[in-house]
C-alpha cells in the first residue's frame, strides 16, 4: 500500500501540456505589458530606471494573470458542469477503518467538542459512523488550557456515551507542531486505519461528505489525498462576513479552476481531506532543513510538503471543488488575519529550500513557486511604487536631455502619453475584476442568486466587497512587505493559538499596527504631492488606504456593522439563507451543558481542588515514571511552595511539571483539602468548603 503507480495518469497525459499552456498564458502577457510600460513611461534618459519599472510591472503583471486563467477554467468547468476525472463510485460504506483527526493547540474545547460532535452525529445519521474512530490530539503548553480540554473531552463522552470511539491525548513535547503532532499519532495508531482525515479546530464536515471521500478512495487506489474546498461560516464581525461572502461566492470558481490545471497534482490545505495513512507514513516525514534562521529549522508550511512527498513517490492528489458539506471559520478582524499570515509568510519562503530539491514533479515546484509569491508579490509591488516615485522626482528635478547620444541632428522629445497609461491601468483592473464577473454570471446562470440574498443584494455586496477589498490590498501589501524582509533577515516568529469567534480591535491596538503605515503614506503622499501634483492622484488609492487604515480596521472588526449588514441581507451566504443540518447540530452541541463539576474552580485550580476534575486528570496520565531524587524533591518542593504561598506562587511551567506527575497532583490535591489554616483561602472560595477528608463523586469509566 505504500509504493503506488511511480506516475498516474493524471500527471503523464494532462498535467503537462496544461502546465505548459498555463505557463505561456502568464509569460506572454507579463511580457507585453512590460513592453508597453517602456512605451508609456516620458523620459528617455533613465533607461536603468525605466527598464527596472518594466521588469517589475511585467512580473506583477503575469502573477494576476494567474488568477484570471484559473478562474476563466474554472467558470468553464462549472458552465458545462464537467466532472471530476476521478471515478466516481455508488455510495457503499464499507469496512475501511477511518480515523478523524483533530490536533489543538490552546484552544477552546468547548467549541471543539462541540464540532466534533456535531460531525460524530452526522456520521451517525449518513450511516458512518461504525467505521470511524475520533482523536483529540493536544499540544497545549498551558496548564489551564490542558485541563479544560480533558474536562471538555469528559463532558463530550458523557453526552455521547460509554460507546463513543473518542479519544484524548496531549503530548508532552510540542515538536514539529501540526505536523508533528499527526505524526507522532500515525507513529503510534495509523496502522489500525486505512484513512484519516484531518480536521482543524475550527473544521466541520457531514457525514455524508465523509462517506464520499472515504468511497473516493477506495475506488481510486491510485489517489494519496483528497482535499475538499472548506465553505467559510460563523462570521458575525463586518470584516470577517465580508471574507466569508467573497470566499463562499469566487471559492468555487477559484477551486474548479485549480482542479482543471492541476489535476492529480493538486493542492494540499492541511486540513478538511482524506489522506491515506500508508503512504503518508512511509514518503511524508518530514526533513529538518540545515541551517540557522527562518529558512533553516522545521519545515513550517508542511501541507504543500506533504502533497509533493506523495506525488513524488507515484500518489495523486487530488482538489474536490464539488464535493459539498465541508466548512471552516475564518479570522474575524484584519489584524488576526495578518497575524495568521505572518506564520504561513515564513513557511511558504522557507520553501525556496524546496524548489529545485529532487524528485518533485514540476506543477508542485509551481505550487511552492505560487506560495511564496503570495507575499513576496507585496514586494514587488511596493518596489514598483518605490521606483514609479523615483522616476517622477528625477523628471521634476533633473532637466530633460534632448540629446541624449553625440552626433545627434534632431532633439528627442520627452513624450507623455496619459491616454496609454489609463488604458494599461484599465486593462490591469480587468485582469483583477473578470473572477468576479464570472462569479456572479455563473451564480445567475447555475440560479445559486438566492443563497446570496438575491440577484439584487448578490450584485450590492460584490460592489460593497470590492470596495474594501480595494481599501485592505494596499494595507495587506504594506504588512506582507514587512513580513518578507523581516524573514529575509532572518527574523522568526511564534506559531500560537488562532483567534476564533468574535472578536474586535481596540483603537490603541489598531494605532500601533497602522500608525506606522499611516506616518509613511502622509510623508510619501505629501513629498510627491509637492513636487508632482498630477501623479499624487495616480497614488491616492495606495495612500489613502494607508491613511484610513486605523479607523477602517477598527470599523470592520466590529460585530454591530456586521449583524446589520446581515440585516440587510448584505454578504450573506447560502449556509445562512438555508442552513444545513450539521451546522444545527453544531448549534445544539454548543448549547449543551458540560460536564458537571463539583466546584467552581477552573483549569489548573480545578485539576487540584476539584475531586471529580482531579480523578479524570490522574486516571489520563501515565504512572509516575521519574523516580530520580532530584526530580522527587524538585517537585516536593513545588507542593510546599503551593500549600505555603498558594497558586499565586507557582510559574506556568512549574503548573505543568506538577500536571504531568501524578503522585504530585493527588497528593497537591488531598494537602490542600486538608488545610485548615488561613493559608486555605489562597485555594479556596466561598463555595468551596475544606473537609478532612473529602470522597471524590463515582467517576464513569472512560478510555484511556
Amino acid at each position: 500500500m505504500s509504493g503506488g503507480p511511480r506516475r498516474g495518469p493524471a500527471s503523464r497525459y494532462g498535467g503537462v501540456w496544461r502546465g505548459l499552456l498555463l505557463a505561456v498564458l502568464v509569460l506572454m502577457p507579463g511580457v507585453v505589458a512590460g513592453e508597453f510600460l517602456l512605451q508609456v513611461l516620458p523620459h528617455p534618459g533613465f533607461t536603468v530606471l525605466n527598464d527596472a519599472l518594466a521588469v517589475v510591472f511585467g512580473c506583477l503583471f503575469g502573477w494576476i494573470s494567474v488568477g484570471l486563467w484559473i478562474s476563466l477554467a474554472g467558470a468553464l468547468l462549472l458552465l458545462f458542469r464537467r466532472r471530476s476525472r476521478l471515478k466516481v463510485p455508488v455510495a457503499t460504506p464499507g469496512d475501511a477503518r477511518v480515523a478523524l483527526v483533530v490536533p489543538v493547540f490552546r484552544e477552546d474545547p468547548h467549541p471543539v467538542c462541540a464540532r466534533i460532535e456535531s460531525v460524530y452525529r452526522s456520521l451517525e445519521a449518513a450511516g458512518r459512523l461504525a467505521q470511524c474512530d475520533f482523536f483529540l490530539l493536544s499540544d497545549s503548553n498551558d496548564a489551564d488550557a490542558w485541563v479544560e480540554e480533558e474536562v471538555a473531552w469528559a463532558g463530550l463522552r458523557a453526552r455521547l456515551g460509554a460507546d463513543a470511539r473518542i479519544y484524548y491525548r496531549r503530548r508532552r513535547l510540542n515538536i514539529k507542531r501540526k505536523s508533528g503532532n499527526i505524526a507522532d499519532f500515525c507513529r503510534r495508531w495509523g496502522s489500525q486505519y486505512r484513512y484519516m482525515v484531518v480536521l482543524d479546530a475550527d473544521s466541520l464536515m457531514t457525514g455524508e461528505a465523509l462517506g464520499r471521500l472515504v468511497d473516493l478512495m477506495e475506488h481510486n487506489p491510485s489517489v494519496g489525498l483528497i482535499q475538499t474546498l472548506p465553505a467559510a461560516i460563523h462570521q458575525n464581525t463586518l470584516f470577517g462576513r465580508v471574507q466569508q461572502f467573497a470566499s463562499r461566492l469566487y471559492g468555487p470558481v477559484f477551486a474548479a479552476g485549480l482542479h482543471f490545471w492541476h489535476m492529480g497534482e493538486g493542492h494540499y490545505w492541511g486540513h478538511n481531506a482524506i489522506i491515506r495513512v500508508a503512504p503518508f507514513v512511509h514518503h511524508c516525514a518530514l526533513p529538518r532543513l540545515p541551517g540557522s534562521g527562518a529558512f533553516g529549522g522545521e519545515i513550517m508550511s508542511h501541507d504543500f510538503v506533504e502533497a509533493a512527498l506523495l506525488r513524488r513517490a507515484g500518489w495523486e492528489v487530488w482538489l474536490e471543488p464539488a464535493l459539498e458539506g465541508s466548512y471552516e471559520e475564518t479570522p474575524p478582524t484584519l489584524l488576526d488575519e495578518l497575524r495568521r499570515d505572518r506564520r504561513w509568510a515564513q513557511g511558504n519562503i522557507q520553501h525556496t529550500r524546496l524548489i529545485f530539491a529532487r524528485g518533485f514533479v514540476p506543477l508542485h515546484r509551481v505550487v511552492f513557486a505560487n506560495g511564496i509569491m503570495s507575499y513576496g508579490s507585496s514586494l514587488l509591488w511596493l518596489a514598483f511604487l518605490l521606483l514609479s516615485t523615483a522616476e517622477v522626482i528625477l523628471h521634476v528635478l533633473i532637466p530633460p536631455r534632448y540629446f541624449p547620444r553625440a552626433h545627434v541632428l534632431f532633439p528627442v522629445w520627452p513624450v507623455w502619453h496619459p491616454e496609454w497609461a489609463a488604458m494599461l491601468l484599465w486593462f490591469t483592473l480587468a485582469i483583477l475584476f473578470v473572477p468576479k464577473l464570472l462569479a456572479i454570471a455563473l451564480a445567475i446562470v447555475n440560479r445559486r442568486t438566492r443563497g446570496f440574498g438575491g440577484a439584487g443584494r448578490l450584485l450590492a455586496g460584490v460592489f460593497a466587497e470590492s470596495l474594501v477589498s480595494s481599501l485592505l490590498a494596499p494595507v495587506r501589501m504594506l504588512f506582507h512587505t514587512v513580513f518578507v524582509i523581516s524573514v529575509l533577515i532572518g527574523r522568526k516568529t511564534q506559531w500560537g493559538p488562532q483567534a476564533r469567534g468574535d472578536a474586535s480591535t481596540g483603537w490603541r491596538e489598531a494605532a500601533r499596527h497602522h500608525g506606522p503605515g499611516t506616518a509613511l503614506a502622509i510623508t510619501w503622499g505629501g513629498l510627491v504631492y509637492i513636487l508632482s501634483p498630477s501623479y499624487f492622484w495616480w497614488l491616492l488609492p495606495v495612500m489613502g488606504a494607508w491613511v484610513v487604515a486605523i479607523p477602517v480596521s477598527v470599523w470592520l472588526s466590529r460585530v454591530g456593522p456586521g449583524r446589520k449588514a446581515r440585516d440587510l441581507g448584505l454578504f450573506v451566504t447560502p449556509e445562512e439563507t438555508d442552513p444545513p443540518a450539521l451546522l444545527r447540530l453544531y448549534r445544539q452541541a454548543l448549547a449543551a451543558p458540560g460536564l458537571a463539576r463539583c466546584t467552581a474552580a477552573r483549569g489548573f485550580l480545578a485539576a487540584i481542588i476539584d475531586p471529580g476534575v482531579n480523578a479524570l486528570h490522574c486516571a489520563l496520565l501515565r504512572p509516575s515514571e521519574s523516580r530520580h531524587e532530584g526530580m522527587v524533591l524538585s517537585r516536593q518542593q513545588l507542593i510546599l511552595t503551593a500549600i505555603k504561598d498558594g497558586p499565586a506562587a507557582l510559574s506556568a511551567s512549574d503548573r505543568l511539571r506538577l500536571l504531568n506527575d501524578r503522585d504530585s497532583v493527588a497528593a497537591l490535591h488531598w494537602r490542600v483539602w486538608a488545610l485548615r489554616t488561613p493559608r486555605a483561602r489562597y485555594w479556596l472560595t466561598d463555595d468551596m468548603t475544606p473537609v478532612d477528608r473529602p470522597t471524590p463523586p463515582p467517576f464513569v469509566q472512560m478510555h484511556h
